[in-house]
């Protein structure tokens, strides 16, 4: 594995181990070819999209499901590597933890839906000062973003902003 920043891809694709430095972090496998960059620049593209469109916007994320990673950050502060990573692992449990999967089992059990489809989409957390928007892409199910705002955010624009990037996203082909 490589971490990655800043959103130039020159610097992986000329196999320099030291690309330029900024607030964008990705992780990317060693064994990816060049030509999945384009994916890698996609998601790079839609944080810096979240972190410019959703009003009051501290940070964005985007998180691998499937992997648990966190793919690409962008923050207005440093934060360190165990505190990111907890955000991967925490987003993993708020969609996907054993518990959230019970609840998901129950409700398409009453509601007779059947299918091996995810129930929740979207979840919003409010902390004593930020807003936590995680939304679920709905093209690919094991994409979740996490949106941080201020708390004095608009709920209504950060839910369109951020629904509005989340398919920009998903029709980037991601």
């Amino acid at each position: 594995m490589k971490l990655l920043r800043g959103t130039d891809a020159t610097a992986v694709q000329s196999g320099d181990d030291q690309p330029d430095q900024s607030t964008s972090d990705i992780i990317i496998s060693s064994e990816e070819q060049v030509s999945d960059m384009s994916l890698s620049q996609i998601v790079i593209n839609a944080v810096k999209s979240f972190r410019s469109s959703v009003p009051d916007c501290v940070a964005a994320g985007v998180v691998d499901m499937s992997t648990g990673m966190l793919l690409s950050v962008e923050t207005t502060d440093s934060h360190p590597q165990e505190v990111l990573d907890l955000l991967a692992a925490a987003t993993f449990d708020l969609f996907q933890g054993r518990n959230v999967t019970m609840i998901e089992d129950m409700f398409k059990a009453r509601r007779g839906v059947s299918g091996g489809g995810h129930y929740f989409q979207e979840i919003l957390v409010n902390s004593q000062n930020l807003t936590h928007l995680f939304l679920r892409s709905t093209v690919s199910p094991n994409i979740v973003a996490a949106i941080v705002c201020r708390r004095s955010v608009n709920i209504g624009m950060m839910f369109a902003q951020a629904r509005l990037v989340m398919r920009q996203m998903e029709a980037e082909g991601v």
